[in-house]
């Protein structure tokens, strides 16, 4: 066999070894949320990938009313439940921070809030022409683990529909809620492992 032959061969393993190792990823992403969350839908399953390539900046045009809102929430919130950090999918871009290490005063607010923002600031997400193909993928892995969840026509349905206007940002479902109420700000995996964590280790 001649070397191009070869090497071109050695190409293509190494694509489908590539696309394989990604698809692993994918499943490993369901179903560690699928076992930390059993109540959560397809939309939930959509939430957590398209956080994971997007961040926080789809949620703040405007600082102050995002600060106002954060305190808000600690002041209403009656449920913190879940982790203190949970991981997003599977290129896992940022953390779930639980707001419960601000209102237990673990981790102070302005250096919890300037996280937030600084997350949103430093981070430059997918475009909405690349989210579509590479959520296509995302729903095809979904597709062949048969998860059974609720609604997922319905949702699958949603979520195409969402895509084709194109828009990409969506709520946790109303079962995810009633069953987690969850409480969290994305930040940044680099700024939580460096800024974060070390403050509630001591």
């Amino acid at each position: 066999m001649k070397v191009r032959s070869i090497l071109f061969l050695i190409s293509l393993i190494s694509i489908a070894l590539s696309g394989c190792s990604t698809n692993n990823k994918i499943q490993q992403s369901v179903i560690a949320q699928l076992a930390q969350y059993p109540q959560s839908t397809l939309q939930d399953l959509y939430k957590n990938f398209f956080q994971d390539r997007f961040g926080p900046g789809h949620i703040v045009s405007d600082t102050a009313s995002a600060a106002a809102y954060l305190r808000y929430e600690l002041d209403t919130a009656e449920r913190m439940d879940g982790p203190l950090f949970d991981p997003t999918a599977y290129y896992g871009n940022f953390y779930r921070v639980n707001l419960s290490l601000v209102k237990d005063g673990t981790i102070p607010f302005d250096t919890f809030f300037d996280a937030f923002i600084r997350s949103m600031n430093n981070f430059t997400p997918v475009t909405v022409e690349q989210w579509q193909q590479e959520w296509a993928k995302i729903q095809q892995v979904i597709d062949d683990l048969h998860p059974n969840l609720p609604n997922y026509i319905e949702d699958k349905a949603m979520i195409a529909d969402l895509l084709r206007q194109g828009k990409y940002a969506i709520h946790h479902s109303q079962q995810f809620s009633d069953a987690y109420d969850p409480h969290y700000r994305i930040i940044s995996k680099d700024i939580v492992e460096a800024e974060l964590m070390p403050l509630v280790r001591k």
